[in-house]
């Protein structure tokens, strides 16, 4: 089979299985099926660059070479820079010792002439800088908002960028003018995800974002959890000092997330069987827990409420799942 030939079955593959795919969430797979997921995945994402560079060739778009120290980087950032990044130092040295197989989408700078300004590729562009050499582009004329409708769909399909990564891409655009209905379609995602998106970087200190840096393993839940406490003063005075300490950047960034977390929660004061009542915000209560050990037994005393953490315990079985490393449990 000509190479050709292989690369369209595996575009047609990719193309086929999002058509086909069920529109619930799927349990995720852990061990070797998940292993041989995360390799197919990849084989896709290779495939899925071959593909826009043969669209861009076909399209008549030339692809140039640039000097990088020409090429600013988009004017909003999407991604938290990390020291020691392992995938980093691969796709430099498969530049390096094959080339840049996909060029960086680029736009003439609007304001500096010979300049050019970024819309997606930064790590390519990173990369060529590092290395000297020059880096491969398709330059067009985009406006701000093709600009980074382009970046953000370039990222969010392959789910390059982790939650709060998102959180803060979302939350530059919404601060440079954007409406949400575009900050939406550069994600790729609905108002009430960029809602919760928003909440956390409005609400978590940037300062203490940056210090822990894109935390991949840490979803959603954890992240909100998180800006729920900081809105304590107390708490926020906590986590600042903890995330300015010397230790604090020494471990890498999914633990610093834990690290800042265990320094937000109360000194533990529970002996054996001891009991907690759940209250709603009006103090009634609707359940019961009591803590033995490791082990923590639940009484629901509310029917209702019973009711609803029925109906949302599959969406709680996924955020877990999320947050604990395809739902490794201990």
């Amino acid at each position: 089979m000509k190479g050709r030939d292989i690369l369209k079955g595996m575009l047609n593959a990719s193309d086929q299985s999002k058509t086909e795919a069920p529109s619930s969430q799927a349990h995720r797979p852990t061990g070797a099926v998940r292993a041989m997921n995360l390799s197919l995945g990849k084989l896709g994402e290779e495939a899925a660059e071959a593909k826009i560079l043969r669209e861009s060739l076909a399209s008549g778009q030339t692809v140039v070479e640039l000097e990088p120290r020409l090429v600013e980087m988009s004017f909003i950032r999407d991604r938290i820079p990390i020291d020691n990044d392992a995938d980093f130092d691969t796709l430099k040295l498969s530049i390096q010792e094959s080339g840049q197989q996909v060029p960086i989408l680029v736009r003439p700078h609007p304001t500096k002439a010979k300049t050019y300004q970024a819309a997606y590729g930064h790590r390519r562009l990173k990369a060529a800088l590092d290395l000297g050499v020059p880096v491969k582009a398709i330059v067009r004329n985009l406006t701000d908002e093709e600009l980074v409708l382009a970046q953000g769909q370039e990222n969010g399909p392959r789910l390059d960028l982790s939650f709060i990564e998102r959180a803060l891409f979302a939350h530059r655009m919404l601060q440079h003018g954007f409406d949400r209905d575009t900050i939406a379609k550069a994600l790729a995602t609905d108002k009430p995800e960029i809602s919760r998106l928003l909440q956390v970087a409005q609400t978590v200190d940037p300062e203490i974002i940056l210090a822990i840096g894109p935390a991949p393993k840490v979803g959603r839940p954890r992240w909100l959890a998180l800006a729920d406490k900081l809105k304590d003063e107390t708490l926020l005075r906590k986590a600042q000092s903890c995330a300015l300490s010397a230790t604090f950047s020494a471990v890498e960034t999914n633990k610093r997330f834990e690290n800042l977390w265990k320094s937000v929660q109360p000194a533990s004061t529970r002996t054996k069987n001891t009991v907690e009542t759940v209250r709603t915000k009006q103090g009634l209560p609707v359940a019961s827990m009591v803590h033995s050990g490791k082990a923590v037994k639940i009484t629901v005393t509310s029917p209702a409420f019973a009711d609803f953490i029925v109906k949302k315990m599959a969406a709680l079985v996924v955020d877990f799942e999320e947050e604990n490393n395809a739902g490794t449990v201990d």
